[in-house]
């Protein structure tokens, strides 16, 4: 039976929910890598639909407040942020925790959290459907729905019918149970001129013995606004120089963007399966452990982790010479697995052993 959609106040739902454009479940499949999903069909419509949210997010005017809830281990968290969108300004935010910050145009579709690039994974791993319309924050919406290969959903999407802004989003694992939600609680279709004010001040992430500052708020450093985006020639060359920079990891995550530091010291690496979004921070250097006094420590196959769980799950590991640092709305597990699977060593042994053969051949031949 198709779980009902929710209705009434926004306030009340908000309560009920939880998380961001970050998260589903990938419980099971983070074990190891699942078998390729089959292509499900999907609706056109529905699609459009969700490519339209992410250019409402860009182009309408709103003003309102917004909550991010995420649910693990029995325990739920959440934050609230006050939001004015002004199209071609920015995003102005106040939050009671963090204080006021200002996000650039270029990271409003973060209200959705959909990109050509995360759509069209989501299109790749998930059917997406249209739902029956149902109400939220008091206004008419259009439910679109991404399902499984069995049917189940996994995600949930309410989009205003007048302005086609999202609205509301829902994450769900295999039980059907949220495990992030996030959405706004009251808005109103209009914006004050935004000013733009600096991010927070920079620090090193946990446990990083070397490298150069980055943004202490993942959230902030995954808006967007963060280093130098990286195209196909500039990633093959830091692989080639022994940057670990995964393709894929566990539960059908794919690498989808990735940004340097200014000044090199850090890589933000972006992974998503159209739902689920996964921030890992790369830097130079060794773990220290000293710095880790108050995370829960893991060692699995030979490798330690250490993991902490709040609002977002967060999890570092290191590995012959970097710092890998990870941060989800997801479930911890996302979190733990993949750092586990973060690569342990800077390239595959074929891949060193070609680079050392070039190494001799250059010593050898000046003019090389």
């Amino acid at each position: 039976m198709r779980r009902a959609a929710p209705t009434g106040r926004c306030r009340r739902n908000a309560v009920l929910a939880g998380g961001l454009a970050g998260a589903l479940a990938l419980a099971g499949a983070l074990t190891g890598d699942p078998a390729p999903v089959r292509r499900a069909r999907t609706d056109p419509g529905a699609l459009g639909l969700l490519r339209g949210a992410a250019d409402a997010a860009r182009r309408v005017p709103y003003e309102g407040r917004r909550f991010l809830t995420t649910r693990g281990g029995g325990r739920a968290a959440t934050s609230r942020v006050v939001v004015s969108h002004t199209p071609g300004a920015g995003i102005r935010y106040r939050s009671g925790t963090t204080g006021e910050g200002y996000r650039p145009e270029s990271a409003a579709g973060d209200t959705t959290g959909f990109t050509p690039a995360t759509l069209a994974l989501l299109t790749r791993n998930y059917a997406v459907v249209r739902a029956a319309d149902a109400s939220i924050c008091g206004r008419p919406a259009r439910v679109v729905e991404a399902r499984r290969a069995d049917g189940s959903p996994a995600g949930r999407f309410w989009i205003d019918r007048d302005t086609g802004l999202m609205l509301h989003r829902e994450l769900i694992d295999a039980a059907g149970r949220p495990v992030i939600t996030t959405g706004f609680t009251e808005i109103s279709f209009t914006a004050s001129p935004v000013e733009p004010s600096p991010l927070g001040r920079p620090s090193r992430f946990p446990g990083a013995s070397a490298g150069s500052p980055v943004e202490t708020t993942g959230a902030r450093a995954a808006a967007g606004a963060w280093g130098e985006k990286l195209d196909g020639a500039g990633l093959a060359g830091l692989r080639g120089s022994g940057w670990p920079i995964p393709k894929d990891l566990p539960g059908r995550l794919t690498l989808h963007e990735a940004r340097r530091e200014h000044g090199g010291g850090t890589l933000h690496l972006s992974y998503s399966d159209g739902l689920a979004a996964v921030s890992v921070f790369v830097q130079r250097g060794g773990l220290d452990e000293r710095g880790m006094a108050g995370w829960q420590r893991t060692v699995r196959r030979g490798r330690t982790v250490y993991r902490r769980e709040s609002l977002r799950r967060w999890a570092v590991s290191g590995g012959n010479g970097y710092v890998y640092t990870v941060v989800t709305d997801a479930p911890q597990s996302t979190a733990t697995t993949v750092a586990l699977n973060m690569p342990r060593d800077s390239a595959p042994f074929w891949t060193r052993l070609s680079r050392g053969a070039r190494r001799l051949t250059s010593a050898a031949n000046p003019f090389d």
